[in-house]
């Protein structure tokens, strides 16, 4: 739903109360560019989102009688992490002070206050309910995790994703599984072959910022990963299981364990979809895979721009161009090849980002677009890759619209699909799957 008329901003005070400041109107950022919004850039505030103050820093906006930037001196700036399947077309407007502290690794969505309403410049990018928060219960998820534990009381796996990530973590894919349905989680792999500026689950000693959660810290066995894997395959309805998880490294490392336990599920179940969400990076190994019997394939990137991957990524002992092989290996044996695109205004609507992007696809002949948030400081992230400036950004949206139109085959969403749904978006001139 849209605002009624543009909204104002919005600004916290060192309790954390949040007020609307009617003397400015919201403003979004594209890198480091403040732009105007109009009443059609802004959506409802998703049920299940997140508002973070931004300490350090001070909302700019409109001035409502004059139509000239200005910064609010009322309190500091606030921002929206929005609930799964939204996608952010502006980051928050603020300004920062000399002694801000880097912000941690979340999302930061312009927002603004109209008649009682919270309203953030986002789109709403797949139908999927699978992580709506009101559909969680977390007595049942608590049951289930007990219920796991007495039947594979040895799993290492089991209480990892239980006690680690459903009960502490609370993560919606690993209660997804403990509730019997959708997408389960199968981290595997707690070394990494990248040094992810932004990494969730680890960062140095001496970095400024500290991961979000914890990295798995052992190698599961494949008969631990199928004990669980096959069940859900079996019993969930649309299942899909997941290597890659952000709580560990990357998967592909642990690709020989990985292959066989593929053949030890599909042994035993034709039934779902078996993922993997990697960074790419070893096209040998996912030639292994599809030849064992994944089904697809999500490979995430900052960019489709070398050395803006590489300035975020610092990848060790792979390049880029290998993350284009792994998704065209999958392709070749049919399956359902995605991306997982951090979405930074600013950055990925440049011009030379789109031109970039509309090569990628073309030589991946890639299915699906995953338009997720990147979770990161906006102007630490900037300076990270480098950009101290910017050609002026054709809008999220209108790239989104623009590749649609070249690329009509190319599926938006937020989540990977189950094999239901696969089927029916697949092109048709692709081998191994019906179509309709």
């Amino acid at each position: 739903m849209k605002p009624s008329g543009q909204p104002y901003v919005v600004y916290a005070t060192e309790t954390g109360e949040i007020f609307e400041d009617k003397s400015l109107y919201a403003i979004g950022r594209t890198g480091w560019d403040f732009v105007t919004l109009g009443v059609e850039d802004f959506m409802e505030l998703p049920e299940g989102s997140d508002l973070f103050v931004l300490p350090g820093r001070v909302p700019v906006g409109v001035d409502v009688k004059t139509g000239q930037l200005r910064r609010s001196t009322k309190g500091f700036a606030v921002s929206a992490q929005m609930s799964p399947a939204h996608t952010m077309t502006h980051i928050a407007a603020f300004e920062k002070l000399p002694e801000a502290d880097t912000l941690p690794l979340y999302a930061y969505t312009a927002m603004g206050w109209r008649n009682g309403k919270f309203y953030v410049t986002a789109l709403r990018v797949d139908k999927d309910i699978r992580q709506e928060p009101k559909s969680f219960n977390q007595r049942k998820v608590q049951k289930s995790v007990k219920d796991w534990y007495t039947r594979f009381p040895e799993n290492r796996l089991l209480q990892h994703i239980g006690n680690n990530c459903a009960l502490t973590y609370k993560c919606p894919a690993a209660r997804n599984f403990f509730l019997n349905r959708f997408e389960a989680p199968i981290p595997t792999s707690p070394a990494c072959n990248s040094n992810c500026i932004g990494c969730i689950s680890f960062q140095p000693e001496d970095e400024i910022i500290s991961s979000t959660q914890d990295r798995i810290t052992f190698k599961p066995t494949a008969d631990e990963i199928e004990q669980y894997a096959t069940y859900h395959l079996e019993h969930a309805p649309y299942p899909i299981v997941s290597f890659g998880q952000g709580c560990e490294g990357e998967p592909l490392l642990m690709w020989h364990t990985i292959k066989d336990a593929i053949a030890k599920i599909r042994a035993k179940t034709d039934k779902g979809s078996i993922n993997i969400n990697t960074n790419g990076s070893m096209p040998a190994a996912v030639e292994q895979l599809c030849r064992a019997g994944l089904d697809s394939i999500r490979v995430s990137m900052n960019s489709a721009r070398e050395e803006i991957y590489n300035a975020y990524y610092l990848p060790n002992n792979y390049k880029f161009d290998a993350l284009k092989k792994s998704l065209q290996t999958v392709r070749k044996h049919g399956g359902w090849a995605s991306i997982n695109y951090f979405v930074f205004p600013g950055v990925t609507d440049e011009p030379a980002e789109y031109e970039a992007l509309r090569k990628f696809i073309r030589e991946t002949d890639l299915t699906m677009i995953q338009w997720r948030n990147f979770n990161i400081d906006p102007d630490w992230y900037l300076n990270k890759i480098g950009k101290k400036s910017a050609e002026p950004g054709i809008g999220v949206k209108q790239l989104m619209d623009a590749l649609k139109e070249e690329f009509p085959h190319l599926t938006y969403g937020y989540f990977n699909p189950p094999m239901e749904k696969i089927k029916k978006l697949m092109p048709q001139k692709t081998k191994g799957f019906a179509s309709t």
